[in-house]
């Protein structure tokens, strides 16, 4: 709270500082806390702690020049302080840090300003980014917390997103969603999962594992579960920052490159995804005048730098599909030929029904809508299948393409009764009145 004799010009343009500042670097703030002190509770309550002196005492003092060390200075005095005061706290802290200290011995960090990572400007500072992020986006995508866990712990620690955001994101109560972060929490804690970066014999096993979170993210953003909305951006946006993140900070690594060109190229779609009553727009219908050029720009130059180098990764190849799709000039243009080969390609890396559903949708626009359809009824048994909307989707429009009306109602009707968005239901409701 502004101090006495604060103006509110100056309350509101220290509450904005702290604000930038949070959500900006709390993910570094964050993991730089936990790897000194060795738990993610702790690190939590005494960050909130020093969001609150920097309330009371920025508006009447000035924002400091590095706002971000401050806020760290800050928070582990307030750690010190609380740890002094619970012997048994800090005791159980000392056995963690020791597990830290014997998984990977590194310093702690240095809040002077002349450290790494610690430079002038609002926040840490940003030619160096400390591994203490990387650290923390290991721990919360390990995988010995179920996958749901991994995604709420992430969305929660590095993306900043409170507890209720959460809940919101993934259309649970707010209760449910504390109970899963409380677990994690917890399965971090009994199993004394180290805060640290997997070493080069583990990091390809452990890796694909910290993108398909970052991933699940912009999944749930690009095609919303349930909801009134198609889309959340503010989620797609979100998964897109922690992807950039991975990549300055893994820059060998080339399915970081992919990860972040595939969110990228199709993310820049956005704008003409919906319509003006927030109803679908099929790819083949959209202004591809809407679509974001400097971000496809972006996102294909990580394209290249995905697929070079080495034998390309699913994310590489998932890019190299999207790049096709956002290079064409309309559908008909659009290099399927191409496409359907990235898809066998894939198929090879990640085998999954999703991905033969999609690949028979691209021999369709490359071979016609029979073949395509061939395809998707030979999928008919899948079990993962039978519950996915696309699929009755995909199936009601190659039927529909092929005159047979009264199997593609069918088809859209049982499309109908599993979509769980509202826009993407009364797309449903006018395919089956035509």
């Amino acid at each position: 709270m502004p101090g006495e004799g604060v103006s509110p010009g100056e309350g509101r343009v220290a509450a904005e500082a702290v604000e930038a500042v949070f959500r900006e670097e709390r993910g570094l703030l964050l993991a730089s806390l936990v790897r000194r002190f060795g738990d993610l509770d702790l690190a939590e309550e005494v960050t909130s702690e020093a969001i609150e002196a920097a309330l009371r005492h920025w508006p009447a003092e000035g924002v400091p020049a590095r706002p971000g060390a401050w806020l760290l200075t800050t928070a582990r005095r307030r750690a010190v302080d609380r740890l002094r005061r619970d012997r048994a706290y800090a005791a159980r802290l000392a056995v963690l840090a020791a597990d830290a200290e014997r998984a990977e011995p590194a310093p702690a960090p240095d809040v002077s300003g002349s450290g790494p990572g610690f430079g002038s400007g609002s926040g840490f500072g940003s030619d160096e980014l400390p591994d203490e992020r990387l650290q923390l986006f290991f721990t919360c995508a390990h995988p010995a917390l179920a996958a749901e866990d991994r995604t709420a712990l992430t969305l929660r620690c590095l993306a900043g997103l409170t507890t209720p955001e959460v809940a919101r994101a993934f259309l649970v109560p707010t209760a449910t969603m504390a109970q899963r972060i409380v677990r994690a929490k917890k399965k971090i804690r009994e199993a004394r999962i180290p805060f640290r970066v997997p070493g080069p014999d583990e990091l390809p096993g452990r890796l694909p594992g910290v993108l398909q979170v970052v991933y699940s993210v912009f999944t749930e953003g690009y095609a919303a579960s349930s909801g009134p909305r198609l889309q959340r951006l503010d989620l797609a946006e979100e998964a897109i920052r922690l992807a950039r993140i991975l990549r300055r900070l893994l820059p060998a690594e080339r399915e970081s490159a992919g990860l972040l060109a595939l969110l990228l190229l199709v993310h820049a779609r956005r704008d003409a995804r919906t319509g003006p009553e927030g109803e679908p727009v099929l790819l083949e219908d959209q202004d591809r005048g809407r679509w974001d050029r400097p971000m496809i720009e972006e996102g294909r130059a990580l394209v290249v730098r995905a697929l070079t180098g080495g034998p390309a990764g699913p994310y590489g190849v998932q890019a190299a599909i999207a790049a096709l799709h956002d290079e064409a000039a309309d559908v008909a243009a659009t290099d399927w030929p191409q496409i359907v080969a990235l898809y066998d390609v894939l198929l090879t890396l990640t085998p999954s029904p999703v991905v033969e559903l999609n690949r028979a949708v691209a021999v369709a626009m490359r071979d016609g809508p029979g073949a395509g359809l061939a395809l998707l009824d030979a999928l008919a048994g899948e079990p993962r299948l039978r519950a996915y909307p696309p699929y009755a989707v995909a199936r009601g429009d190659l039927l529909g393409r092929l005159g047979r009306d009264g199997e593609a109602a069918a088809a859209y009707r049982e499309a109908l009764e599993l979509t769980g968005t509202e826009p993407e239901r009364a797309a449903l409701r006018r395919k089956l009145g035509e």
